[in-house]
């Protein structure tokens, strides 16, 4: 009688263990890092929730890979810590191709973009000669820093490069008149002014171009194959489209 109770317990933790793998892989996660503090790809909205275009994307990739998804804000300037121990999946935010080709296995890219500077309207400032002997402010470890970097011609025209935390502290101390100019994406300029009122504008001239893309850690490229294939779905079927005109206004989208 023992030895039959014994196997018919046996049968039971057995079952509760397949059980538990089954349920383990069916809530499987797909983590990404994002700055919460770059509209409009992503940001905390006045309800707390994480929101924009890139995490829009994101969950929309994740739903159809049947995937639970999960938006994890991160420090930008420790965003390859994140991504080397696992915390997160991928980078999804804004994320520049451009200058790290070879340090992140990548999607194709699926939006352009410059790096541009934002002044006060009434600031006097209309090209980048005028920003000579002035104070700039830059995001740490962004693609803004990365352009002006190499653009010493510019940098070393000006009185002060100083990097913050995020474009959201620059934008404050450009209104507070800490700082002279910010150089940071032109999506991201744009929103911003657009949606806050802001009384900045944009130069006309250019630092740099570049292409955003979804970054994995190097040689993922199974995660980073699928959601691609995923991507183009949602290019063919409108989907991407559809997201980006509710962000846009039209479809800025480039992935083929």
């Amino acid at each position: 009688m023992k030895k039959v109770l014994s196997v018919v317990l046996s049968a039971i933790m057995l079952v509760s263990v397949f059980t538990a793998c089954s349920k383990k892989d069916d809530s499987k996660k797909f983590v990404v890092g994002f700055d919460s503090e770059f509209p409009p790809m992503g940001f905390v909205a006045d309800n707390g929730d994480y929101v924009g275009f890139d995490l829009d994307l994101a969950k929309e990739v994740a739903d159809r890979l049947g995937l639970e998804f999960v938006a994890q804000p991160i420090n930008w300037d420790a965003k390859d810590q994140e991504l080397k121990t696992g915390n997160i999946d991928c980078i999804w935010n804004g994320f520049t191709i451009s200058g790290r080709e070879n340090d992140y296995t990548w999607t194709q890219a699926y939006m352009e973009n410059n790096q541009v500077v934002v002044v006060k309207a009434d600031s006097g400032i209309t090209t980048f000669a005028d920003l000579a002997g002035l104070k700039v402010a830059v995001q740490k470890d962004s693609s803004g820093l990365a352009a002006l970097e190499e653009n010493e011609a510019l940098t070393s025209t000006f009185a002060e490069l100083i990097e913050e935390e995020s474009y959201l502290n620059a934008m404050m101390e450009l209104e507070s008149g800490a700082v002279d100019a910010i150089v940071m994406d032109e999506i991201v300029a744009r929103y911003e002014i657009q949606t806050s009122g802001k009384d900045f504008v944009v130069l006309d001239e250019t630092v740099a171009s570049e292409a955003y893309g979804v970054g994995f850690l190097l040689g993922n490229e199974a995660l980073r194959d699928d959601v691609e294939k995923t991507l183009i779905e949602m290019k063919n079927d409108g989907t991407l489209a559809q997201i980006s005109e509710k962000w846009f206004g039209s479809d800025v989208t480039t992935i083929k």
